[in-house]
């Protein structure tokens, strides 16, 4: 039987390598997978390939556009011809009337050759602009590092405290032995008895809280990750603490000072984007048409021949059914300008609003400043103080660990009632709880730390 139990044993121990050849996910690949799903990150890049687009506009705007286009319609003019004494008489008008369908085609190019400037500018201004908004998705990763590391630790402390536990239910199984002897001998009461036994069933009770609070933690890195929660009940990550050697940088560093510094770079090319609007612009254009006229009549209300009466000739007025006439090629092509002596100062309000940006900017990066040296100060602080409290921690865990062997001894000699007993054991598993807790607190400040100086470094962690 014992044989059996055994092999029963081996085979649960062999079960999580077995089944589905699962392996452990480290913290490099939850922490790409993360990367890959977050959804401020996804939309942050999205948004920022706007300016991508705005780029490669600007870059086009030198370059020739062709437009074609035409029209088809009844055509019908008249016009007077000058009065002649000869062909017409002083108190009549000779008019020409032109009528039948006709056909316009134009074929139109167009060049920008020089913009005063303003697309330089206005393209230096989207550069840094795509720099400020490529350093702002560094500081998203950062979060997101720091918030998956935030989870992965939490994961870590879970495991921790559910070794401390086992830990404490295996000499409360020990000591209850030694209290049922102690009871069969009389030496201890059932009323202290029943507190071994109520001891157990509040670390029960602790355990399954435990199970609650991982199962809930696991959600949300199965979220955060996309990683099965199969896989990740396989970490069994270690707590420890995190050495932040002397920062090599400032906050000068920090990605919301240097995404205003390039704002603020942006401003001022627009600035002087804004300026150009009274330098003429100077543009290439060309211009090929096809004018033509079908079933067309060309006549006059008058002799255009006057009339001979010597001669007994009448006179003969103008009266022309040509098939079709056609105009082409009528090529055009020059270079134009376009100066805007006056614009309603629509240019200058534009140069106003571009400096009014810069200000609000440069007012900006003065608050962050201020705030992010604060922010690092306390950092340092924090840190300082959560490394000097791992080592009291660890001081406390040690003493309580000697109190209860102190305890455990007097309780097996009947010197001490079961209650004291539990309060030493209490006493040592509360010491070994914080004693973690310690670290993760140790770990959070490093994290925030680095990250005032953004020199948040991965592998420092895991």
């Amino acid at each position: 039987m014992k044989h059996r139990l055994s092999l029963y044993r081996i085979s649960l121990c062999l079960l999580p390598i077995l089944s589905w050849g699962q392996s452990v996910p480290d913290f490099k690949e939850l922490l790409d997978s993360a990367m890959a799903r977050d959804a401020d990150l996804l939309i942050q890049q999205t948004e920022n390939k706007i300016t991508d687009l705005n780029q490669h506009k600007l870059k086009d705007v030198f370059l020739p556009t062709l437009e074609i286009s035409g029209q088809a319609g009844y055509l019908n003019a008249s016009t007077g011809l000058p009065s002649s004494n000869i062909l017409t008489p002083r108190d009549r008008h000779n008019h020409l009337n032109i009528s039948g369908f006709s056909g316009v085609t134009k074929a139109e190019t167009k060049m920008l050759l020089y913009s005063g400037g303003k697309i330089k500018y206005l393209n230096k201004a989207l550069e840094e602009k795509k720099k400020s908004e490529d350093i702002l998705l560094e500081k998203t990763r950062e979060d997101i590092i720091s918030l998956l590391s935030r989870a992965y630790d939490q994961l870590a402390l879970l495991h921790q405290s559910r070794i401390v536990l086992d830990e404490s239910t295996k000499r409360l199984r020990a000591n209850k032995k030694t209290a049922d002897k102690a009871l069969g001998y009389g030496l201890i009461t059932p009323y202290d008895h029943k507190k071994i036994e109520l001891a157990q069933a509040t670390l029960n009770a602790k355990v399954a809280e435990y199970e609650g609070k991982k199962e809930l933690l696991l959600t949300q890195l199965e979220v955060l990750t996309g990683v099965d929660k199969d896989r990740l009940r396989l970490i069994t990550p270690v707590l420890t603490p995190v050495a932040v050697m002397e920062l090599e940088k400032t906050i000068d560093d920090r990605a919301e000072i240097q995404a205003l510094e390039h704002g603020i770079n942006a401003a001022d090319y627009k600035i002087q984007a804004e300026k150009t609007w009274w330098i003429p612009k100077v543009q290439l254009m060309s211009s090929l048409y096809y004018i033509g006229l079908y079933g067309n009549r060309i006549k006059t209300s008058e002799n255009i021949i006057p009339a001979i009466p010597p001669l007994n000739y009448p006179g003969r007025k103008l009266d022309l059914r040509p098939h079709n006439l056609n105009i082409f090629p009528l090529f055009t092509a020059g270079v134009g300008f376009k100066w805007e002596i006056f614009d309603g100062n629509e240019g200058k309000h534009a140069e106003e609003l571009a400096r009014v940006n810069k200000e609000m900017l440069q007012a900006r990066k003065y608050d962050a400043t201020r705030k992010l040296t604060l922010n690092l100060a306390n950092n340092q602080s924090n840190y300082d103080i959560a490394n000097a409290q791992i080592a009291l921690k660890q001081k406390q865990k040690e003493i309580a660990h000697k109190a209860l062997i102190q305890a455990e001894k007097e309780f097996r000699y009947g010197m001490i009632k079961s209650t004291q007993l539990i309060e030493a054991e209490n006493d040592l598993e509360m010491a070994e709880l914080d004693y973690q807790n310690a670290i993760f607190n140790q770990r959070r400040a490093a994290v925030e730390l680095m990250k005032s100086t953004r020199e948040l470094d991965v592998t420092k962690l895991y």
